[in-house]
């Protein structure tokens, strides 16, 4: 390039699975707001606002747990169909993934 600019960089799509270990960068964070009584994720100029579903995903997204595991524990705290939430749960999180908001360990 011209004028000493470096190339734009590429990034790399992260890929959600049952086996990858979610968790948020350094610079984003799941934050309760108490005055208006809801949970969001904060991010560099972005806030994005979360239902009960999302909230309850996320709280386990600690980059131990793998998003099989976390759809075993959902399932048994809702009891419902394991394989029912894995695939809802991917979904959710390969769009965070997508927005960088949550990074595949």
């Amino acid at each position: 390039m011209s004028g000493g600019q470096t190339p734009p960089r590429k990034t790399q799509r992260s890929i959600i699975s049952a086996a990858s270990k979610p968790a948020f960068p350094r610079h984003v964070r799941l934050w309760h707001d108490h005055a208006r009584g809801r949970w969001t994720i904060l991010a560099p100029e972005r806030v994005f606002s979360l239902d009960d579903v999302a909230v309850a995903v996320l709280q386990l997204c600690d980059g131990t747990r793998t998003v099989d595991q976390i759809a075993e524990e959902l399932s048994a705290s809702y009891n419902a169909p394991k394989v029912r939430i894995l695939v809802d749960i991917t979904s959710l999180l390969q769009e965070l993934a997508d927005k960088r908001v949550v990074l595949v360990l």
